[in-house]
């Protein structure tokens, strides 16, 4: 008999005593013994991860394997805890070199960008290092910053800007520290860089591409005079795309900023009218600001048709099993889940349309109204 939290938890000898029915109701009568609900989705999610813990005892993993499991566990726990306190800021991930000196153009830039992010209320997460990190970091200062530093035997300390800062987190492991960068985001940008910058920023695309992750912008930035990201796209389009690796649609997963005030602009323009987006079931629910009218949703049709197995893209409220920003309306279709580059193409016409409705045009007149029209205004 264990004793937790004054629940009795009876332990049955036998090595498959876990996959016993009355096992799992031990482990839910715990969670409810914690002050949580059994009963709901949460509570149930948490008895999962509880059940796979006591399974690692029968797959008789050895102490390596439990010692990776249980360090990268308590991370993303820790981290997710760091990040709740500012739920409902837009935050913007920075990659770049470690490397890069105070005095380099890319570093200049990188002051700049997260300057102006800053300014339109956006909090920038780097890797807590020194190069384009801790330029990410000057500009919005510590209160607009998170650090999340990996642990490395020629690295480690944090930039003295997010040193001893509360929003400063410690990684052991690669993986869970990317993880974060890309789950608490709302856009990416990456200046020039190495091994690790190209890394981070192909994981990105990569999960963007095919789905694992929610779209967002993806925005790629350099100093004054620089040709580092346009030899990189060279490559893309003279390797990959021409190869056949990658499809046309992709290349619109990232831009080229032609400066740190075009990047940031970029990215207001991806929420001029889009929020947010999520599945329920095989549905594509995309959240926006304001409501399309009947017209631009018959131009969207006809122009995404290919995104939708069967129906068509309408406009409708939330659904029963969304349990956030219900207030906001919406548009849903049933989704391929494929062409990823082409449901950034969607929202980009959303956030025509967006513009537009604002602006008293028609949404192809958008393509005459530059981005500085509405960035001033946009905060996130």
């Amino acid at each position: 008999m264990d004793t937790a939290n004054g629940t009795e938890l009876m332990i049955v000898p036998g090595h498959r005593h876990i996959d016993q029915p009355t096992a799992r109701q031990e482990v839910l009568d715990l969670v409810a013994a914690c002050g949580g609900d059994p009963q709901s989705r949460d509570g149930r999610l948490v008895a999962d991860v509880i059940v796979t813990a006591l399974k690692l005892i029968t797959d008789e993993r050895d102490t390596g394997e439990l010692k990776l499991l249980t360090h990268s566990f308590k991370e993303i726990r820790h981290a997710m805890r760091v990040f709740a306190r500012y739920r409902g800021q837009h935050m913007v991930s920075i990659f770049g070199s470690a490397r890069t000196p105070p005095e380099h153009p890319d570093y200049h830039a990188a002051v700049q960008f997260s300057r102006l992010m800053a300014e339109r209320g956006w909090l920038s997460i780097t890797g807590a290092g020194d190069g384009i990190m801790k330029a990410g970091h000057e500009g919005p200062g510590a209160a607009g910053s998170f650090g999340l530093a990996i642990r490395l035997p020629f690295e480690t300390t944090a930039n003295s800007v997010i040193d001893g800062d509360d929003k400063l987190v410690h990684f052991r492991y690669f993986f869970t520290r990317k993880l974060m960068f890309l789950s608490q985001c709302h856009a990416v940008a990456s200046f020039p860089g190495g091994f690790g910058t190209h890394d981070e920023l192909l994981e990105t695309l990569t999960m963007i591409q095919t789905g694992k992750s929610p779209v967002i912008p993806v925005v790629l930035i350099a100093g004054r005079d620089s040709d580092y990201w346009r030899h990189w796209e060279r490559n893309i389009r003279g390797e990959l795309l021409s190869g056949g690796f990658i499809s046309p649609e992709d290349l619109g997963l990232f831009h080229l900023a032609d400066s740190p005030l075009d990047a940031a602009e970029h990215i207001g323009r991806f929420y001029a009218n889009y929020h947010s987006q999520r599945y329920v079931g095989d549905d594509l629910v995309i959240r926006i600001r304001t409501e399309l009218t009947p017209v631009q949703l018959e131009l969207i049709n006809e122009e995404f048709g290919g995104l939708v197995v069967d129906g068509s893209i309408e406009q409708c409220e939330a659904y029963p099993q969304e349990q956030e920003f219900e207030w906001l309306p919406r548009i849903a279709f049933t989704h391929t889940r494929r062409s990823y580059g082409a449901v950034r193409r969607l929202i980009d016409r959303i956030n025509d349309c967006g513009i537009a409705n604002r602006l008293g045009v028609m949404p192809d007149a958008v393509t005459s109204v530059t981005e500085a029209s509405f960035a001033g205004n946009y905060h996130g």
